[in-house]
């Protein structure tokens, strides 16, 4: 349940600190399956800086910067993050990696046209208002330079934890503590409005299983409108 008088993306920062802490490297040292798929689109289309949203403790940063890649990982959680930084130094990827502690729900700490392409593996469907929500993805669309890429996955309302739990409304529920922000076609589409949406991928995910969209859109290239 969220802490009283808080809102439920402040509660949900004191929650992911404290499960880093109890649970190090919580998700293993494997990247997902997104950042997989990512990694593959991003050297295709010649990317060279990543920016990573919610990188947590690193395991598709670290990735990406195996991958050749000069990464950014951002995330609310300093726990986390340690984790990532610890891990990097550890596999001599420190030089290719930098991390900053940063709340989403402000403006990127990024210069415009800055990083190639942008990942976020269930960032967008934390506990985010819809308008938090298009505010980030503006703020993914102005560090990006022309043609820049942005994949990112979601939580949508066909999975089984959606309506269950405790109500926060606009689309947000929480279930075990942790709140999550279901996507439905139409917010999909939305966010996408001057882009190029490439892909929208269904896929599972863990035990449940959690039932997700893995989402490709691109920017117009310099000089494409």
């Amino acid at each position: 349940m969220p802490e009283q008088g808080r809102e439920p993306a402040d509660a949900q920062r004191g929650q992911w600190q404290r499960t880093y802490a109890d649970h190090p490297r919580m998700y293993g040292d494997a990247p997902s399956a997104a950042a997989v798929h990512a990694a593959a689109v991003f050297r295709v289309a010649g990317a060279q800086d990543v920016l990573e949203l919610g990188a947590g403790h690193g395991r598709d940063a670290l990735y990406f910067a195996g991958c050749g890649f000069t990464v950014r990982a951002a995330d609310f959680s300093a726990t986390g993050l340690g984790q990532l930084e610890e891990r990097a130094a550890e596999s001599g990827l420190g030089p290719s990696v930098s991390a900053v502690v940063h709340d989403v729900r402000r403006p990127l700490p990024l210069p415009d046209g800055s990083v190639d392409a942008v990942f976020a593996h269930m960032l967008l469907c934390m506990a985010l208002t819809t308008g938090e929500i298009h505010a980030l993805v503006g703020e993914v669309r102005r560090v990006l330079g022309p043609g820049g890429t942005f994949v990112y996955t979601v939580r949508h309302t066909g999975d089984a934890h959606y309506g269950a739990g405790a109500v926060h409304g606009d689309g947000v529920f929480e279930h075990g503590g942790f709140a999550v922000h279901f996507f439905d076609r139409e917010l999909v589409d939305a966010l996408a409005e001057g882009w190029e949406l490439r892909e929208v991928h269904a896929f599972e995910e863990g035990d449940l299983p959690r039932r997700l969209w893995r989402i490709t859109q691109t920017l117009p290239a310099a000089g494409g409108g």
